[in-house]
C-alpha cells in the first residue's frame, strides 16, 4: 500500500510503502473491543471500599438477652440490618485488571493501524517537529490539514518544541511511537504517523 508523505505546511514530500501486514488487514471489532476493554480494566482504580460489620464503629455486644423479651433474636448493633451497620458483600479494594494474549494484543495493534488507512484517516508526516513552541502556530497548521482529533504519534523520542506546542490543542494527542496504543488510535479521529514511527512499527512487527 502506497501513501503519500506530506510535511506540516501541507506540500507533499514523497511517499511510502506500507506493510500489507500491518496496515492492510481487515478490521475485527470483536478484536478491537476485547482490546480496549483490557486497556480501560488496567486503568481503573479500583478502590472503592465499604466497610463490612466487623470494620464499623460500634460496640460488639450483644443488644439484649436471647430469651424471654419477645423481640427477635438479635447479636451486635453492626450487623447489615440495622442503621449504622456495616454492608453485606460491600464493594472491596480490587484491580479489574484481567489477562489477554501477548499475540492478541498485538494483532489489536495491527487491526487499530488497518483500520484507519482503510478508512482514510491515517496521515503520514515527513516529521513532528516546530520551529517554536507556539500552539497557535502548530494549530493553523494542523486546521490546513484537517487535524481537528488527531492522535499524533512521533518516532522514539517526540521532539520537544512540537510536544509544547501540541500540549495545550484540545482533542489532539502526542506519543512517542513505544506509547503507540488501540485506545487511543481508535478515540481520535485521525491517526498521523511520522516516517520515523513507521520505519519503527514495521521493525516491531517483524
Amino acid at each position: 500500500m502506497k501513501i503519500d508523505v506530506i510535511a506540516l505546511d501541507g506540500n507533499k514530500s514523497g511517499s511510502v510503502d506500507l506493510s500489507d501486514e500491518i496496515f492492510g488487514l481487515e478490521p475485527r471489532s470483536d478484536i478491537l473491543q476485547r482490546m480496549v476493554r483490557w486497556q480501560l480494566a488496567r486503568r481503573q482504580a479500583g478502590t472503592h471500599k465499604s466497610k463490612t460489620r466487623g470494620e464499623v464503629h460500634g460496640t460488639t455486644a450483644k443488644m439484649y438477652k436471647q430469651k424471654g423479651t419477645g423481640r427477635a433474636r438479635h447479636g451486635a448493633r453492626t450487623a447489615p440490618q440495622f442503621r449504622g451497620g456495616g454492608k453485606a458483600f460491600g464493594p472491596v479494594v480490587r484491580s479489574h485488571a484481567h489477562d489477554l494474549p501477548k499475540k492478541v494484543r498485538a494483532l489489536a495493534l495491527k487491526h487499530a493501524l488497518s483500520a484507519k488507512a482503510r478508512s482514510e484517516s491515517l496521515i503520514v508526516l515527513e516529521s513532528a517537529t516546530a520551529a517554536s513552541a507556539k500552539t497557535k502556530v502548530l494549530l493553523e497548521q494542523f486546521a490546513k490539514l484537517g487535524l481537528g482529533s488527531a492522535l499524533v504519534v512521533g518516532g522514539g523520542e517526540v521532539e520537544e518544541n512540537f510536544r509544547l506546542a501540541a500540549r495545550n490543542i484540545p482533542n489532539v494527542d502526542v506519543l512517542p511511537v513505544q506509547g503507540i496504543n488501540v485506545y487511543d488510535i481508535l478515540r481520535r479521529d485521525k491517526l498521523v504517523l511520522t516516517k520515523a514511527a513507521i520505519e519503527a512499527l514495521e521493525e516491531r512487527f517483524k
